[in-house]
């Protein structure tokens, strides 16, 4: 039996785990939230991992205001870097494989072309910032670390783009959404299934850890703005919402997003032969659920 931690159990991407946890009766589970687990604490950590006796520790803690994190730095860089090296420390002194989430945030996105891991980064903001050190953080304190670049995180838990415009779209009876910004969204719960399915697969012996190390993209397959998605939750959900494209340069915010952020996910296919789900089948499976 692999026992896995899995961090930040209270958030969308944690509840994910949770959720799909359940179809992995080979894999032990604890989860912890923030009130079990301080990861900023590392007293706490210390005390954790010692008990525990973990084989794999998966971080689903984040700081991920994109907005606030502009005027909120220090707490950003605290959950999104320091805490992460705590924890990869932690890992590195008990054994235990890290598995990271970092975000399509800490690009260099000057071309449309899908962003491969070795794409050059260059956050433009303090969010992709403090993801981009975190990445570094956790592969400096743990060298058995795989770090998951992701992008468009969405699901039936905690607050998104998907339930942000369902929520709008009982208020209001048209809506104005950005169709300059090029992505491909994820399912929470793919990105849980495909980790999951992973460390099943390869976490039982040296070697599969050893493909598992370095860096990866995960995201939905295809290709849409956030403008497509929004009519797709709409039309998909049977929801009557006028939506209207619109240049981000009308929808100021206090952070720059990514213009195109599409994921080439042919590294994490081709080493753990991964079957990725289409990004509208995936909402349309979601969406059932909310």
């Amino acid at each position: 039996m692999i026992r896995i931690l899995i961090t930040g159990a209270s958030g969308q991407l944690g509840q994910s785990f949770r959720k799909v946890s359940a179809l992995y009766p080979q894999l032990e589970c604890i989860f912890a939230d923030r009130l079990t687990l301080d990861i900023c604490d590392p007293a706490a950590i210390h005390h954790f991992f010692a008990e525990g006796q973990f084989d794999f520790c998966i971080n689903c803690a984040a700081y991920t205001a994109v907005d606030k994190a502009e005027s909120e730095k220090s707490n950003a860089f605290r959950i999104n870097r320091d805490a992460v090296g705590l924890l990869a420390a932690a890992c590195q002194q008990n054994d235990c494989f890290f598995i990271h989430f970092s975000t399509d945030y800490v690009y260099a996105t000057l071309s449309n072309l899908p962003l491969r891991e070795d794409t050059p980064v260059l956050p433009t903001g303090v969010y992709g910032a403090s993801k981009r050190a975190g990445e570094l953080a956790a592969f400096w304190r743990q060298p058995e670390t795989m770090v998951i670049r992701t992008s468009w995180v969405y699901s039936e838990f905690g607050n998104n783009f998907m339930k942000t415009m369902l929520r709008l779209a009982s208020e209001r009876d048209s809506l104005q959404v950005v169709y300059d910004q090029t992505g491909s969204p994820t399912l929470a719960t793919d990105l849980a299934a495909a980790v999951l399915t992973i460390i099943a697969d390869y976490g039982h012996t040296a070697s599969g850890k050893k493909l598992m190390q370095g860096l990866f993209n995960y995201s939905n397959e295809g290709v849409c703005s956030w403008y497509d998605f929004a009519k797709a939750i709409f039309d998909i959900s049977g929801t009557v919402c006028q939506v209207q494209p619109i240049l981000s340069g009308a929808f100021k915010t206090a952070a720059l997003r990514p213009p195109y952020s599409v994921l080439d996910k042919a590294k994490i296919k081709k080493t753990f032969g991964l079957d990725i789900p289409y990004w509208r089948d995936s909402l349309e499976n979601c969406l059932k659920k909310v």
